[in-house]
């Protein structure tokens, strides 16, 4: 039986607000929770992150800073939350534009053995685009393309997804993307040994 844990997350500064509603498994290895995450809100992985939980970091070490987060890659969620009895988790993406996460453990439970985990359940907002200058300039981008006499609608329209609607999650590309992920991480059944 595969134990899971409900997440609710939410990307701090924003309005209109962007959050999830996830549910993964709980040895789920923080690497994986980072693809997870990039999937759920549609994000490029485009950039450094790391997650965090109180005083303690993880990420992809680089062998030339010393002073680096710890391996995402050998930790798990059940891990973070057993070593640091921490509940609530923050994940930053894009040390530049600083988008960050906080991720809340609200559920552990048992999932369903017919359920190929993670899975995305619900979300509101779309993500922002990349490289806008985190959440102060994607209010500035908001009001860009919106208003047809702002000095940078033009750039914006050009440089932006088109149509861009910040009420549209898209979810059923999300739920899609994170599907993937579930099903390339599926445990595979062991075959029988034949005598």
């Amino acid at each position: 039986m595969t134990i899971i844990a409900r997440l609710n997350v939410t990307l701090e500064y924003m309005e209109p607000a962007v959050k999830r509603r996830l549910e993964a498994p709980f040895d789920l290895r923080l690497d994986r929770l980072h693809q997870t995450l990039q999937a759920a809100f549609g994000w490029t992985d485009s950039h450094l992150w790391e997650i965090s939980a109180r005083d303690i970091r993880w990420g992809i070490p680089d062998p030339d800073w010393g002073d680096g987060p710890l391996n995402a890659r050998k930790a798990t969620l059940f891990d973070v939350i057993e070593d640091t009895g921490a509940k609530t988790l923050r994940y930053l993406y894009d040390f530049g534009d600083g988008w960050e996460h906080v991720i809340k453990v609200t559920t552990i439970t048992d999932g369903d053995p017919e359920t190929n985990y993670p899975v995305l359940l619900d979300g509101k907002g779309r993500c922002p685009p990349e490289d806008v200058d985190g959440p102060w300039g994607y209010g500035d981008f908001l009001e860009a393309i919106e208003d047809p006499k702002h000095e940078n609608h033009e750039h914006w329209l050009e440089w932006g997804p088109p149509d861009f609607d910040p009420n549209d999650a898209q979810l059923d590309q999300l739920k899609a993307n994170v599907a993937k992920l579930a099903k390339r991480w599926k445990p595979r059944r062991k075959k029988a040994k034949s005598s």
